[in-house]
């Protein structure tokens, strides 16, 4: 019973020994040195980084040289060869403090690097991040005061029966680490195989993006059975697991199965690419990304819808990209009656062909479509190639060609006329 008494004293000895070595002369030296390994990794750091500058939010370096994962480790490396070379000479106390402190600041990179390279817009990344900020300078402090292997003891004893086999909370919370490490590693990896494929990619880039969403799912479930099994749970439950995940999915998440399930058979059919102009539902755009799950649709005026894949496979879809781009525009203008139709409308349709964005083949078509109340109705029909620069503005060019060439000939567009007829009041003269 004596032995649990005498933990708490031996940390308490071993504190008051580490606060001692810090108020000695040698812990300048320790200092010192420690800078020097600082400044050491800095320089290490910029020169790596030369080959590497383009890319300014890799997981390595960073934004800034102190702000990816290449400092902190090559500052804890260099601090531990330090200690080493020096403790045999002098008692190590500052290397005490730093080397849990660049652990932790090591880690807290790492994931919030892999987070923001991996999940860019999602808001739940930064709350993740100041909590696992805040565990980790915790553990740091519980382990420079002595409190932390106390803790772990006690956690070790608290216990119970899961199966055969014994589990204790500490099993649990190195377990959990280990799997956060793991996942953290899997979607470093998934996010730099997806990047390789992407980076430029022009051509057959859904089937590029098929691939690396495949690739993402299958790095994450061999990263989750890793994780799992460094959680020390055993694998061989996973088999009810599964069963019951399988009712799950045929019950509560066919649709979100049914959304992922319908994103690879977009990619693989090929039928809808990034980059095509779309309209569904009664909204058009291009679309800007197809995920495991949803479709981004970007309109001409900037608004963007996403649509579940789902809709994307059971709904009728109109693809004005996939055979042609070409696309048939429509205006409207009146002109007085009287006019000779047969004489202008020739002359409009070479006033038409010369805006620059309408096509030469297949040819733009004027006709004679309705006598309507105020004046001669014509219609001319024009082909563009690029919609996606806008079909507005292309409008507005023809518009405005048209009002020209007719302003430049005299020929009036008639203003609504209405013929009123005044009745005579009962009884007046005739």
């Amino acid at each position: 019973m004596a032995a649990p008494a005498t933990e708490p004293a031996a940390a308490a000895g071993e504190f008051s020994i580490l606060v001692a070595n810090l108020a000695s002369r040698s812990a300048l030296v320790e200092l010192t040195v420690f800078v020097g390994c600082l400044a050491l990794a800095w320089g290490l750091v910029r020169l790596l980084q030369g080959s590497d500058a383009p890319r300014e939010n890799s997981v390595w370096f960073g934004q800034r040289i102190v702000d990816g994962v290449m400092f902190p480790l090559l500052a804890l490396l260099l601090a531990l060869l330090a200690r080493w070379l020096m403790q045999s000479h002098v008692p190590t106390a500052v290397f005490k403090l730093v080397v849990p402190i660049l652990i932790s600041l090591a880690a807290i990179r790492l994931t919030v690097r892999v987070l923001h390279q991996a999940f860019p817009t999602s808001r739940l990344v930064r709350v993740f991040e100041r909590s696992f900020s805040w565990l980790a300078w915790i553990a740091v402090v519980l382990w420079i005061t002595g409190v932390l292997p106390l803790l772990l003891a006690e956690l070790d004893r608290i216990s119970w029966k899961l199966g055969g086999t014994t589990v204790s909370v500490r099993n649990l919370l190195e377990g959990t680490v280990s799997a956060i490490v793991v996942l953290m590693v899997t979607l470093w990896l998934s996010s730099l195989l997806e990047q390789k494929l992407l980076n430029g990619a022009v051509e057959n880039l859904s089937i590029r993006k098929m691939a690396a969403n495949a690739l993402r799912a299958l790095l994450l479930f061999v990263g989750l059975l890793v994780a799992l099994s460094a959680a020390g749970l055993d694998l061989t439950a996973l088999g009810v697991l599964g069963g019951a995940l399988g009712v799950g999915i045929g019950f509560g998440l066919q649709k979100l199965a049914a959304n992922y399930v319908s994103g690879f058979v977009i990619l693989a059919e090929n039928s809808m690419r990034i980059g095509d102009l779309v309209r569904v539902d009664n909204f058009e755009g291009r679309i800007t990304d197809i995920t495991t799950r949803y479709t981004k649709i970007r309109a001409l005026n900037g608004r963007e819808s996403i649509v579940p894949n789902e809709m994307m496979i059971t709904q009728r879809i109109e693809n004005l990209s996939l055979a042609d781009s070409n696309m048939l525009l429509n205006t409207v203008v009146q002109v007085a009656y009287g006019t000779d139709v047969e004489r202008l409308m020739p002359e409009l349709l070479e006033v038409v062909r010369a805006v620059p964005r309408v096509l030469a083949e297949p040819p733009a078509v004027a006709n004679l479509t309705a006598f309507a109340a105020d004046g001669l109705e014509l219609t001319f029909g024009f082909w563009i190639g690029d919609p996606e620069n806008g079909q507005v503005n292309a409008r507005t060019a023809v518009n405005v060609a048209i009002l020209k060439a007719l302003t430049e000939r005299g020929i009036e567009i008639p203003f609504p006329q209405r013929v009123l007829h005044q009745a005579r009041p009962a009884g007046g003269a005739g």
